[in-house]
């Protein structure tokens, strides 16, 4: 099948540069396309033209697509073992899988250590309850419900991350529990994300913004300028008149914000967003949104969701242990929170 075709708009024409060799000054370009991670996925960069630049792009999103498959928990895909595969073979066999896969799995896997349980990709059984529930509420809003309490303790029962087996000599990757399931949603879009930047940066690309579904990786600064880039935090409030809340400085490296603002449903006039606590098997209440900010944008995406399952006080305790990482918090109440170096990212 042929290529997806990357249609690139040229949103800024800089002047030819008249001097040394006569070398066009780069141009910024910006690409748009969606599906891949379920959301929208924007490339903004400088290239010396319109087919330098669509070649870069067309590598991010070959490579992402890529990703996006073998980390698909709810779709096939013909000739490819994925997690969804890993899932439907829970109890029965090990699968072979992408290193990719692997590899996805041993981060995760050092990410439930990093952030003490918050963020386990082994929450599936509990999460597809929730998941459930969510799309019933959404769709038919007047008879939206909760999972029942019991439901939820007897799948929490299977969500022990050791019970992932993983033999690399082999590239498989075996479910001891027939019960359990995979849920890499904290993690793979991240992940990949990071991933496919390194890519583009080894393929020539040397200026450019990877955002994806809010996942946003900055490679190097912005040439043009030789500065950090300016990029907005969404405000959680959206009926706010004012859709940015902070814009900070990204140079060659992620910002990722978990919030309740996007993925949620009401039940009896109180939102639930997708966001669930292991602690209590509930959606996370403590804040609105949480930003986070540090090189890697894998490690960005678990810290977001670990941090938002815990009470501030205990958040700001961790992220400050952290030399590679910064928070933002936004509470309800609109307040906003700080870790110790958050606020030099801050553009003035």
């Amino acid at each position: 099948m042929a290529k997806k075709i990357i249609s690139v708009i040229l949103l800024i024409l800089i002047i030819i540069s008249l001097t040394g060799c006569g070398d066009k000054e780069p141009i910024r370009y910006q690409s748009e396309f969606i599906m891949l991670f379920d959301t929208v996925t924007r490339i903004v960069g400088y290239s010396k033209s319109k087919e330098e630049f669509t070649e870069y792009a067309q590598i991010i999103y070959d490579n992402l697509k890529e990703y996006h498959q073998l980390y698909d928990i709810y779709n096939d895909y013909e000739g490819i073992n994925n997690i969804k595969t890993i899932n439907d073979n829970a109890g029965i066999k090990p699968v072979k899988v992408d290193k990719r896969i692997i590899d996805l799995i041993k981060f995760s896997k050092d990410m439930y250590e990093k952030t003490n349980g918050k963020t386990n990709i082994a929450f599936g059984a509990v999460l597809r309850i929730w998941h459930e529930y969510r799309t019933i509420g959404i769709e038919d809003p007047a008879n939206a419900a909760l999972p029942p309490e019991e439901e939820l303790r007897i799948a929490s029962e299977h969500t022990n991350i050791e019970d992932i087996i993983i033999d690399e000599e082999q590239s498989t990757v075996f479910l001891r529990d027939p019960f359990m399931s995979l849920d890499v949603g904290a993690v793979a879009k991240g992940y990949a994300t990071e991933q496919v930047s390194k890519i583009a940066k080894e393929s020539g690309m040397n200026s450019a913004l990877l955002s994806v579904g809010g996942n946003v990786r900055a490679i190097n600064k912005n040439v043009t300028s030789n500065e950090p880039w300016n990029v907005g935090i969404q405000n959680p409030d959206t009926e706010a008149e004012e859709s940015v809340i902070k814009i900070v400085k990204l140079d060659d490296s992620s910002l990722v914000t978990s919030g309740d603002y996007e993925r949620f449903y009401i039940v009896d006039g109180e939102k639930y967003n997708h966001i669930i606590n292991p602690d209590t098997l509930y959606p996370a209440k403590y804040f609105t949104a949480i930003s986070i900010i540090c090189k890697d944008s894998g490690l960005a995406d678990a810290l977001s969701t670990a941090v938002f399952c815990m009470p501030f006080e205990e958040g700001l305790e961790f992220i400050n242990s952290l030399p590679e990482a910064e928070a933002m918090w936004i509470f309800s109440d609109k307040t906003i929170k700080y870790s110790d170096n958050f606020e030099s990212f801050i553009k003035k």
